[in-house]
């Protein structure tokens, strides 16, 4: 057993150290990960797991809780009665060392290694700069007639995004739309999924996650439903190996707008203009008041819809996860943690820049 044991170990180390050293080349990581290895994982995943209506990664992270749980009990248990001694802790000390391994091997070989990618901007060769406060209204000018134009005829599209399939369709169905001008963005195998625990991610605040583990995009269909669109575009992008959240938000975006479904296009621009109000009223708030005005009636009761959701899940847990999660995001070389998801309004410029705001 002791050598079995330790083979597994030398095992990992290497796989470990070969990752460790790997994530330092992001050209490599991106010709011999992101498009070698991982479409076949990522694929396999999806296909293993994707034909079930539920979230088989949501019902593993459920078990693990309960048995960390029950873990934590036994521990109290035991020091409780004094049973805790060197060779004991000194076991358990080990067993979790290689448990930590093993999950960062699985995590970084199933998914996370994209975080070391080049990715998006290299690319679309997208010069990705600081922007100016004439740039950025430049664009949430640009974002608002997209919005008031887009707003009658996706009221009319609307209601059967209350079925959560129908999102899902339509999300597969605007990422076959974008792949018919760019292939990098061919989505195949579809895994998408409505979050088992969706009344604790209303109060932890997420939309969406991806599940690395078994390769499924899960979605929050409890949140309002002109967001879920563009949420489940964003965690699609993920599943193609786009893992840093402004590339995921940017994948997203040319994804939602590809669809010729008119609620799906509504739902990204309303997204894309809280990020690039949010980032106006940050620089001068009187420049968003004019633009907040033009805001069609609709839109505007959408805005207060999306803010009394917000308002009603309101706890004093969430901004503590929020911070944990933004060390995370720092940690994978993002630097801004949760304002990451903002800087999409970086992307978007660019691309502006580019090919021009009509294009936007």
């Amino acid at each position: 057993m002791f050598g079995k044991n330790k083979i597994a170990w030398i095992c990992l180390v290497i796989l470990a150290a070969a990752i460790k050293i790997l994530s330092f080349f992001p050209g490599a990581v991106e010709r011999y990960y992101t498009m070698g290895f991982y479409p076949f994982i990522a694929r396999l995943q999806r296909i293993l797991f994707g034909w079930l209506p539920f979230s088989i990664g949501d019902i593993l992270y459920g078990v693990i809780i309960i048995w960390l749980i029950i873990a934590l009990i036994r521990l109290v248990n035991r020091l409780v009665k004094r049973q805790v001694n060197g060779p004991w802790l000194l076991g358990r000390l080990r067993g979790t060392a290689f448990v930590c391994l093993l999950i960062y091997v699985l995590f970084n070989g199933l998914w996370g290694l994209n975080y070391d990618r080049p990715g998006i901007a290299d690319q679309l060769r997208l010069n990705v700069q600081p922007y100016s406060t004439e740039e950025l209204t430049d664009l949430l000018r640009c974002v608002t007639v997209r919005l008031n134009d887009l707003d009658s005829a996706a009221r009319l599209t609307r209601p059967p995004l209350a079925h959560a399939g129908t999102v899902f369709k339509g999300a597969v169905q605007s990422y076959t739309d974008l792949s018919a001008h760019d292939t990098r963005f061919t989505y195949a195998a579809p895994s998408i999924k409505s979050s088992l625990f969706y009344y604790i991610d209303n109060y932890l605040g997420f939309g969406g996650y991806y599940n690395p583990f078994t390769g499924e995009a899960q979605v929050n269909t409890a949140d309002p439903v002109f967001s879920q669109p563009y949420t489940t575009c964003h965690e699609m992008a993920h599943q193609l190996g786009y893992a840093k959240e402004n590339e995921a938000n940017f994948v997203g975006y040319l994804a939602a707008r590809s669809s010729s479904d008119k609620s799906f296009q509504y739902s990204v621009y309303f997204d894309l203009y809280l990020y690039a109000a949010r980032e106006l009223y940050l620089l001068d708030s009187n420049l968003v008041r004019p633009f907040r005005e033009q805001l069609k009636p609709g839109i505007r009761r959408d805005y207060r819809e999306l803010q009394a959701f917000n308002r009603k899940f309101e706890n004093p847990f969430e901004p503590i996860v929020r911070r944990l999660y933004g060390n995370y995001l720092k940690a994978n070389h993002q630097p801004q943690g949760i304002k990451t998801y903002n800087e999409v309004i970086a992307w978007l410029i660019a691309y502006a820049k580019k090919n021009g705001w009509e294009a936007i």
